[in-house]
């Protein structure tokens, strides 16, 4: 009763895994070093990069710092500075309410300074960043 012949031994040229096909099987000689592709440079020193990285990292602490440092601001006041927020201005309008007022605004401030300064700074560095990716 013969099965065929026998499956090669794993250091046999052509044996196969059980996941392997035909096609993937394991090459005539080990390849060589000279085949390997050439490392790409790592991105973490490219200079472009840390610009980009830079940019956007001072971009984010200074619209949180003008949104979140003016509410901090307000709060303060509003805690410990109760006479000078009494201050009465025109009307039935004192200090406190106004400077509450201006948190929209100044909010919508950083949000557009956020956007103009992204656009004209971090986004063209990213752009070229993404173009030297898809060049290699």
């Amino acid at each position: 009763m013969s099965h065929g012949n026998p499956p090669p031994s794993p250091h046999h040229p052509d044996y196969l895994l059980p996941w392997q096909s035909s096609e993937q099987a394991p090459p005539d000689r080990p390849p060589s070093p000279a085949d390997a592709p050439a490392p790409a440079t790592a991105p973490g020193r490219h200079s472009d990069l840390r610009r980009l990285r830079t940019a956007y990292r001072l971009l984010r602490r200074i619209a949180t710092l003008t949104a979140l440092g003016y509410f901090m601001a307000f709060l303060l006041l509003s805690g410990f500075a109760k006479e000078l927020m009494d201050v009465p201005l025109f009307g039935g309008l004192n200090l406190g309410l106004a400077l509450g007022l201006c948190q929209l605004p100044v909010t919508v401030l950083a949000i557009v300074v956020y956007e103009r300064t992204a656009r004209r700074t971090v986004d063209p560095l990213a752009a070229r960043i993404r173009r030297a990716g898809a060049a290699r």
